[in-house]
């Protein structure tokens, strides 16, 4: 259902918010794609970081025992990183997309 326009400044108003509502949303979504990118880069520097730690401590093991020790517990580790990471990425994501709906939200509940 469109919207009764009773002049062509209320028509302007209403053109006027949504493009208020499109900057914002836009604004907000290129936000949390840096903080998305930070997040991810830093993450990707740890997990690099105790692979290199990982292989030199492999470099001088004097064992097989030692050696499956060490990679058993790295591969722990990154695992362990590795979903608790997934999870707090997919939480910024719900985030993000809760935030994104509320300008549309306000637009719905401003046509009834």
């Amino acid at each position: 259902m469109l919207p009764n326009f009773s002049n062509m400044q209320d028509a302007q108003k209403v053109g006027q918010a949504n493009v208020d509502n499109t900057m914002k949303f836009f604004a907000e979504w290129q936000k949390n794609m840096q903080t998305f990118a930070s997040e991810l880069t830093s993450y990707q520097k740890r997990a690099f970081e105790d692979s290199t730690q990982t292989f030199e401590k492999l470099l001088g093991v004097k064992s097989v025992d030692q050696a499956m020790e060490i990679q058993t517990a790295y591969a722990k580790r990154a695992y362990d990183e590795y979903m608790h990471q997934v999870t707090k990425i997919g939480g910024m994501f719900t985030e993000q997309a809760k935030e994104a709906y509320k300008p549309l939200e306000r637009v719905m509940q401003q046509g009834r």
